[in-house]
């Protein structure tokens, strides 16, 4: 390795450093408001890791590209895909969130602490009772006025593709047609909105299906190196179609809004990836979602791509 070549090395290693310096003085200087807000039962306990996560994109260089927005005045599930540990940062940008995660999170060192004050629900995906046991805690917290958000893959993908959505995870948020309508008045208030996400640009240039899977965390890779190489100076770009609100109660049963996420997602993730990203290609959009590009470390910004907002 010539000098130049340990040179730059070094300075990407000094970055990520920097980077990792600044997210652990945010992030505990954030953690004691979370808890006493989560303590007392604040609607801010919702709003504090929205704003969090934005900050964090910024610091991590992620700019977040949405299309379509999650709707305000209803409790949202949102049904997505999943690539990376990155996820989480970037879907908490776009709106307060919490997240309906496999049971092993939760004992993950620090990373289970940053869930919990999130207010994740921890689920056991490889018992089908648990999934059920879970969903009266999934419809009280949507009826309480949270956004839940579901990664309908039971894992992550490595970026390239969608994987099938497994139906059993829907039974924890959609009763099932032999379940008593009245043990659940709360669903008929909530609504479903699909987001597809895809990484599609590398310090500003085109990912291709080679270079996703460096971007994604599947498998059995392991975090922290992971997280280290993606924080040694790469910025990012995540783009994100988020669909139409649909009643909740308009699914006759899990299946059902399962085979009707999936395709969603899947339909908006390939547009992602044909057109890298929307503002180059908006005719291959969804007529219903309007594009807008929101910098995580900056205030929103409407574009003008597509249907315009009125």
């Amino acid at each position: 390795m010539n000098f130049e070549a340990r040179a730059a090395s070094a300075l990407r290693a000094l970055h990520a450093g920097l980077t990792l310096a600044g997210f652990l003085v945010l992030t505990f200087a954030a953690l004691p408001f979370q808890w006493v807000l989560v303590a007392l039962g604040s609607p801010a306990a919702r709003r504090l890791p929205h704003w969090y996560h934005r900050r964090v994109c910024g610091l991590f260089g992620v700019r977040v590209h949405t299309a379509g927005r999650v709707v305000a005045d209803r409790p949202v599930l949102i049904v997505s895909n999943h690539i990376s540990w990155l996820d989480i940062m970037v879907l908490s940008s776009v709106a307060p969130l919490s997240f309906i995660a496999k049971s092993e999170v939760g004992t993950w060192p620090f990373v289970a602490l940053l869930a919990r004050l999130q207010r994740t629900i921890f689920i056991e995906r490889g018992r089908r009772t648990s999934v059920r046991e879970t969903s009266g805690e999934i419809i009280a917290r949507l009826a309480g006025g949270d956004n839940v958000v579901l990664f309908a893959e039971g894992t992550s993908s490595d970026g390239n593709r969608v994987l099938a959505f497994q139906s059993s995870l829907f039974a924890a948020a959609r009763p099932g047609r032999r379940e008593d309508p009245a043990a659940h008045p709360e669903a008929a208030r909530i609504t479903v909105q699909t987001l597809a996400l895809a990484y599609t640009r590398r310090d500003g240039l085109p990912i291709g299906r080679v270079g996703r899977p460096a971007i994604a965390w599947y498998g059995d890779m392991e975090l922290a190196g992971h997280a280290w190489e993606l924080l040694k100076g790469a910025r990012l770009d995540a783009h994100i179609i988020i669909g139409e609100p649909v009643p909740l109660d308009r699914f006759k049963d899990r299946k059902e809004l399962a085979r009707h996420t999936e395709g969603e997602v899947r339909a908006n993730f390939t547009t992602l990836l044909r057109c890298g990203g929307f503002a180059t290609s908006a005719s291959m959009l969804p007529e219903s979602t309007a594009p807008r590009r929101e910098d995580a470390a900056n205030s929103n910004e409407v574009l003008d791509v597509g249907r315009r907002r009125e």
